[in-house]
């Protein structure tokens, strides 16, 4: 367990479990020091009685003190202190993600813009393996609903759009996520045999959350830590976190879990970046440099068109001049064109994407970089 002093110099308790109500703790610790809150609070799911199953076995439900409200008011008061001890801990540039099912999460959103947070995207959370609809009265619950926010509308907030790209096979993710419930060896369980928790959460969930909006070394903070999903996932990539949890039992579960978990090495840690953080580099970079030269002639892939390479940086094919990206997009009667993966230069008879040469510069730049640091 460790602390780091803030820009206000009080200490800040890093990869701990804190004891007690969450707003009251959450307003002990010094503000603008958190990267991003996860927050899966009380659910407040009116549940009268108990719940069957068809052959009268009772389904383990959440039906805890800790989710129990006297009426909506209450449930919005309480969603009122806690979102505003949360908004006064964010830096400035941090963000927030909320989850609920259909009992709370409008009520969430309501006061999420009531506070001032900026919605970013809400995430549809579709379990593959969702629990039926014992009783065939209504449709089958299948999924939960995450809200994503920054602090306010001008945050510069973390978001890792190439490591979710790279996660989702090269495709840009989308807003709805096919990931199932915490079941097996992930579910805990205490001493009884019985779950730890009603609602813990999968590591899945946690780790592309945490993957996409926010870096190594970011402080996390869970105020409804539960049995520590949001700190296992966090240790595991590198990130410190802050657990808030009143219930002594799920502290001792969370505590026991996170001790168990290893942390991933350095590199292992490192995500694809974002292709508008690495140094820019103009193509007339690649004629200076003498890796393409005036006169040689760039081929688009299946040598439909090609374009004789200029000496200022131009190109000139089928009477059109102009940057690799105004040709392209021109040959191809396109609004746009990447020229740097449009076009293509022959060498031993094969066609090579001209980014290569792009790739070559700013390795060099990288490397030069380094060597003045």
């Amino acid at each position: 367990m460790t602390t780091r002093n803030t820009t206000a110099g009080a200490a800040l308790p890093l990869n701990q479990i804190l004891a007690g109500d969450c707003v009251e703790v959450m307003n002990t610790l010094p503000a603008g020091s958190v990267d991003l809150i996860f927050a899966d609070p009380p659910y407040n799911l009116q549940l009268k009685g108990e719940l069957h199953r068809p052959d009268n076995s009772r389904v383990d439900a959440v039906d805890d003190h800790w989710d129990q409200f006297s009426s909506f008011a209450a449930y919005d008061a309480f969603t009122r202190d806690w979102l505003a001890a949360a908004k006064r801990l964010l830096k400035p540039n941090g963000a927030i993600w909320v989850i609920g099912s259909y009992h709370n999460v409008f009520r969430l959103g309501t006061e999420l813009q009531n506070q001032g947070f900026w919605l970013l995207n809400d995430v549809v959370w579709r379990k593959s393996n969702p629990m039926p609809n014992f009783k065939g009265k209504r449709l089958t619950n299948a999924h939960e609903t995450l809200i994503w926010a920054s602090r306010d509308e001008a945050a510069k907030y973390t978001f890792n759009y190439e490591a979710l790209k790279a996660l989702n096979d090269g495709v840009q993710m989308r807003s709805d996520w096919v990931i199932p419930l915490c079941t097996g060896h992930e579910r805990l369980k205490d001493e009884n045999g019985d779950k730890a928790h009603p609602t813990q959460k999968p590591e899945a969930l946690l780790h592309r959350v945490i993957v996409a909006t926010t870096n190594p070394g970011d402080v996390i903070l869970d105020p409804f830590f539960g049995t520590g999903t949001t700190g296992a996932v966090a240790k595991m990539l590198g990130r410190d976190f802050i657990g808030i949890e009143r219930e002594e039992a799920y502290r001792k579960a969370a505590a026991e879990r996170i001790a168990r978990v290893r942390r991933f090495d350095a590199s292992a840690l490192e995500v694809t970046g974002s292709k508008r953080a690495e140094p820019r580099v103009p193509f007339g970079q690649v004629v200076e440099r003498g890796m393409l030269r005036p006169g040689e002639e760039l081929f688009s892939l299946g040598n439909r068109f090609k374009a004789k390479v200029r000496a200022d940086g131009t190109l000139i094919g089928n009477d059109v001049k102009g940057s690799i990206h105004q040709v392209g997009a021109a040959l191809e009667g396109a609004p746009s064109c990447n020229g740097w993966t449009y076009w293509h230069f022959k060498r031993d008879g094969k066609l090579v994407p001209i980014d290569i040469l792009r790739q070559q510069i700013r390795a060099e730049m990288e490397a030069d970089g380094s060597r003045t640091h």
